[in-house]
């Protein structure tokens, strides 16, 4: 053993104090890393791969019927776009001006996401993303840490485990989603594609591009031959028997002084799951909106799952009461329809910031807090006490991306409201061609919650039957219906 290794085998910390802060051995920290090209490489893939499916998961959000999936979807772009966020700083700090962050790092990659976006069924959509995307990013962020320096490039270390946390959080979901639906048939079907996303992999040198590049003789598109094209109407499972339903006015009730904070939990529970609409309409503004910093694009994803986690709490409100919604609740999508057929993405921006001050006043946010703080529910009082404080923080993000575009709030918010005077509800229309005879399943709904927990129904709340035909979710009266 030379000097040097002995010095080496035999260095020790003050006290033997944990080394280098406990990231590493020095055995291993003397061990060279990849350089800075070579990190730069991999992150930008890793950017890559996470806006594209940031990108998948909105593109298909709105047309995807099983609410489950646009739940994770929401949650799932959210993560994708936070983590592409780091990396784009991350690239910005690793001397690499101009970032090149727009640039496809691969097209035999850019096929491989083109296809999962263009898959035709919900079944092969989540294998594509849930057995093949998400676990080849994990594998090229695991074999990075195993490369990297933990010293040198710790920066990248740290975001990588962040990162690898959430979307090793996803694969298991994912995992489960497909054992729950694709059936062993359908995997028999579409086995030739799942040979070629494997060979898009392996000609891109794997997601990372750390792998020896194999071109398998037919990497031919499938799916994605064809361009994708956005589906903007709201598809629902069925669970959403009567998606035109507007036979019964939330907010009507809602502000209604007579009637009982505990009878307007069961109403608050209905605006926050009817609030699926959100994410579907949110979704259109997304992918159809391509011009905007990257930052618009991260803002609007959180508030996207924000609006998804609202729905999940007016489920949760349901089921702790011993509610069974789907039988009972006719959840609509005509807000998010109306949306996304009428009006362009710029106009759909404008009706959400609207909506969003509206929230802002005494017959807001706060005021669903204390009707649910009144109610005696502690979910109640929870679930508004949250949702007041992400609606302050999405009129935060409207004003940054939406006003600034004004320089005048007012002028930005009477735009708003134009915007949505536009949207056509036909009422009388979709009741004369048979899509919904807007039932009134307030009553049952009231009943049966009367009855699970003991309580005397008020008899005003139990024929309470006013409807959507002539008035506006803010109260504003219809020019025109039908």
């Amino acid at each position: 053993m030379t000097a040097i290794e002995s010095f080496k085998a035999n260095y020790r910390p003050y006290k033997n104090l944990p080394p280098l802060t406990g990231l590493a051995s020095f055995e291993d920290a003397m061990k060279p890393g990849l350089s800075i090209d070579d990190c730069v490489d991999r992150v930008k893939r890793y950017h890559f791969a996470l806006k594209r499916l940031m990108q998948i998961f909105q593109s298909r959000l709105t047309a995807e019927p099983v609410y489950e999936l646009k739940m994770a979807f929401s949650l799932h772009s959210h993560y994708c776009a936070e983590h592409c966020g780091a990396m784009r700083e991350r690239v910005a700090e690793m001397r690499t001006p101009p970032l090149g962050l727009e640039k496809i790092p691969n097209e035999h990659l850019k096929v491989f996401f083109d296809e999962i976006q263009n898959a035709p069924t919900t079944e092969e959509l989540v294998i594509g993303i849930y057995e093949y995307a998400i676990p080849a990013l994990i594998w090229g962020m695991r074999r990075h840490l195993d490369a990297t320096h933990p010293i040198a490039d710790h920066p990248t270390v740290r975001l990588l485990k962040f990162a690898l946390m959430e979307m090793e959080e996803a694969e298991r979901y994912g995992v489960e989603v497909v054992r729950c639906l694709v059936e062993d048939l359908r995997r028999d079907e579409v086995l030739k594609w799942q040979k070629l996303l494997e060979h898009l992999l392996r000609a891109a040198g794997d997601l990372d591009g750390s792998q020896e590049p194999h071109i398998a003789e037919d990497l031919q598109p499938i799916y994605s031959a064809t361009p994708f094209k956005y589906d903007g109407v709201p598809q629902r499972d069925d669970r959403f028997p009567d998606p035109y339903n507007m036979g019964v006015h939330a907010e009507e009730f809602l502000y209604d002084p007579k009637f009982r904070a505990r009878d307007k939990t069961m109403m608050m529970y209905y605006k926050r799951l009817r609030e699926i609409d959100v994410p579907e309409m949110m979704a259109s503004i997304l992918t159809e909106t391509t011009d905007k910093p990257w930052g618009y694009y991260q803002d609007m994803t959180r508030q996207l799952w924000d609006e998804a986690r609202h729905a999940m709490m007016g489920e949760i409100g349901f089921v702790a009461n011993g509610i069974d919604w789907p039988r009972l609740v006719l959840v609509n999508h005509t807000w998010a329809l109306g949306l996304n057929t009428q009006l362009k993405p710029w106009e759909r921006h404008a009706v959400l910031y609207f909506i969003e001050q509206g929230l802002m006043t005494k017959t807001g946010k706060r005021f669903e807090w204390e009707v649910g703080t009144e109610s005696g529910d502690p979910l109640a009082r929870l679930f508004q006490d949250y949702d007041w404080a992400d609606e302050v923080l999405h009129a935060s993000i409207g004003k940054q991306w939406y006003v600034s575009a004004f320089g005048d709030q007012k002028q930005a918010i009477e735009y708003g409201s134009n915007c949505w005077s536009k949207v056509l509800i036909g009422w009388r229309e979709w009741r004369d061609e048979g899509k919904t005879d807007h039932y009134n399943w307030w009553p049952d709904l009231y009943a049966e919650f009367c009855s699970l927990h003991g309580l005397q129904p008020d008899p005003e709340a139990m024929v309470y039957d006013t409807t959507y035909e002539t008035t506006r979710a803010d109260l504003e009266k219809l020019a025109v219906s039908g």
